[in-house]
């Protein structure tokens, strides 16, 4: 029930968000004085609406995103009545136009800017000393935090009935032991560990830990799992020997942060999260065989990307589990990406009518310089065959990363 709870509440989150969107773009061409005739949440037919002004406000009834009607957007708009010739968008200053169509995309960023702020004040962010390689965990010492228990096979999963105990509880080690040997082999950080574990066969060990700034000695019987080297988790697993036990890294995951210092470590955070967006968008074109290798049956990638249902259901997970710190990081992260997504300069993306604008505006300029006339406004008509052919392909990937998240969805947690 609470996933479904989950499930629910995040895809409320995105519907929230995205009549935002639109309501960025209705409040600001209004403020200048275009004209905006309707504004509704949702596609489909009218479930209710009323008229305010020269607006008409509704509910559709497919609660998939919503819009709202500037009149005038391009030139070749024909829905603009007598009296309005001066109100149309595509006649105002291209600064102004600029701030309508980015709104949305200004929306986003600010959902999310004010997210993280909260988060950083109240919950915390993610510790930017925090080791986020897998270098930067091997060098860290070797203080456990004991595992409920160990997968045999060579599955990201949580616990499950049948699975054996594990075997540093079994021998009442203790969360934040230090291991400094095994079988008499020396251990000094958690790489070492687990090259010293993995090489001895298992069975009977001898482990030695500093608890309390005390030597220890513990009689451990090392279990037999299946996994792949260390270094490549898709290389070809074999039975190597496991202690049932996670890092427990000497820095803390999370960081928080006063009133003030929150600003700051929400910049520095925004920063990172942009150049991983950017990073994210640049690789999509590579995960698309990744995609379909995961709707045909073969095994899904997590780096792949995913679409608002899965997004939807890793939500309804982490309520499931408790875990409102990710629900919320993944609201930031769906907005951040959103809003960079919408300014590329592609039609009918917002980002591709701003193009467009300043395609325009640098144009009658280079023209007035060089003693040509102005040659207008650019014919929207023509870049039609362009704009199908990103609604076709954006269509077409959108299904992709639907079907591989109902059929085959990313999981964070065993279910």
């Amino acid at each position: 029930m609470s996933y479904l709870l989950g499930v629910a509440l995040f895809a409320l989150a995105i519907l929230v968000s995205v009549s935002l969107h639109e309501a960025g773009h209705m409040l600001t061409a209004k403020a200048f004085g275009m004209k905006v005739t309707r504004y509704f949440v949702g596609f489909g037919p009218t479930l209710w609406s009323f008229k305010r002004g020269e607006t008409e406000y509704g509910v559709k009834g497919i609660p998939l995103g919503g819009f709202c009607k500037i009149v005038g957007m391009t030139p070749q708009d024909d829905d603009v009545e007598p009296g309005d010739e001066k109100r149309v968008m595509w006649r105002y200053p291209v600064w102004k136009r600029t701030i309508v169509m980015s709104a949305g995309s200004i929306t986003h960023f600010a959902l999310a800017l004010v997210t993280l702020w909260i988060l950083a004040v109240s919950a915390g962010l993610p510790n930017p000393k925090f080791p986020n390689t897998e270098d930067g965990f091997k060098a860290e010492p070797a203080v456990i935090a004991l595992a409920p228990c160990v997968v045999v096979e060579n599955a990201a999963r949580g616990c499950q009935t049948g699975d054996p105990a594990s075997p540093a509880a079994k021998a009442q080690l203790q969360d934040g032991d230090r291991i400094t040997s095994v079988n008499g082999r020396p251990v000094a950080t958690w790489g070492d560990m687990l090259d010293v574990v993995r090489a001895t066969p298992p069975g009977t060990a001898t482990v030695e830990y500093v608890r309390d700034d005390k030597p220890g000695t513990a009689t451990v019987d090392l279990a037999a799992v299946q996994r792949p080297p260390l270094g490549d988790p898709k290389g070809a697993t074999s039975a190597v020997s496991a202690l049932g036990v996670a890092l427990q890294p000497s820095t803390p995951t999370l960081v928080q942060y006063g009133p003030v210092a929150a600003f700051g470590a929400t910049a520095d955070f925004t920063g990172n999260m942009a150049v991983q967006t950017l990073h994210a968008m640049q690789r999509i074109p590579q995960k698309v065989p990744a995609l379909w290798t995961a709707v045909t049956g073969g095994e899904r990638d997590v780096d792949t990307p995913i679409s608002v249902v899965g997004a939807s259901r890793l939500g309804g997970e982490a309520v499931e589990n408790n875990a409102w710190l990710v629900f919320f990081m993944l609201f930031v992260s769906l907005n951040f990406f959103i809003g960079v997504f919408n300014l590329l300069p592609l039609l009918p993306l917002d980002g591709g009518h701003i193009a467009i604008a300043w395609f325009e505006r640098a144009r009658s300029w280079l023209y007035a310089r060089i003693g040509r006339a102005d040659p207008g406004r650019v014919d929207y008509l023509k870049l039609m065959p362009l704009t199908y052919a990103v609604i076709l392909i954006g269509g077409a990937f959108t299904l992709l990363t639907v079907t591989a998240d109902v059929v085959n969805p990313i999981t964070l947690f065993s279910r």
